[in-house]
């Protein structure tokens, strides 16, 4: 089960990255939850070995393309995340002093948190793009504004599995300029 869910999180990160186009001068969200995954209810079952598996997939792809990560913790952290120290500092987050464990804070967040050089808890993020796993409720660590990307991941283990990518805000109406192409038709008016 363990290298199922590290190869379907491996594709999803690498669907998302691609979509999205995220690059190192992007941050993106992580939401799992290792009881979804495993067939239970969120936050009933907790698992390390999954929690392993599913950072085992997605860390590679997302540190290897140079994007930051940051893993949501649970409620009973008021959905901190779990990002580098450097991360921390590069946007200028908010610390909050806390260390996950398995059951405050999530799996998936307190093995994020062993395996970091330098971890820290951030009280909130606006990520550029994320995955939720199990239905964490990722949403409110993105830009404005979401938009949902299809992935052809649509579960790992019994877990169901969203994303979402962001964009800027379009303003301005009908006679708003959006791409370079849009913009050749009203040069002369």
């Amino acid at each position: 089960m363990y290298e199922e869910v590290s190869q379907a999180c491996s594709e999803a990160a690498k669907e998302l990255l691609q979509v999205a186009g995220l690059d190192q001068r992007h941050l993106v969200v992580i939401g799992a939850s290792s009881s979804e995954i495993a067939g239970h209810a969120i936050g009933s079952a907790g698992s390390m070995q999954i929690a392993g598996a599913v950072l085992d997939g997605l860390w590679p792809v997302f540190v290897s393309a140079g994007v930051q990560v940051a893993i949501q913790c649970c409620e009973h952290l008021n959905r901190a995340l779990v990002v580098e120290r450097e991360t921390l500092e590069r946007y200028r987050l908010t610390e909050v002093s806390a260390i996950p464990v398995l059951h405050a804070g999530g799996a998936v967040a307190t093995a994020a948190y062993g395996r970091m050089v330098s971890p820290a808890l951030a009280e909130t993020i606006t990520a550029h793009a994320g995955i939720d796993i199990g239905d964490t409720f990722i949403g409110m660590h993105l830009h404005r504004v979401a938009v949902p990307v299809r992935l052809h991941i649509r579960e790992i283990g019994q877990a169901h599995v969203t994303a979402a990518r962001t964009r800027p805000p379009l303003i301005g109406g009908q006679r708003a300029v959006y791409t370079r192409s849009d913009e050749d038709c009203s040069a002369g008016q």
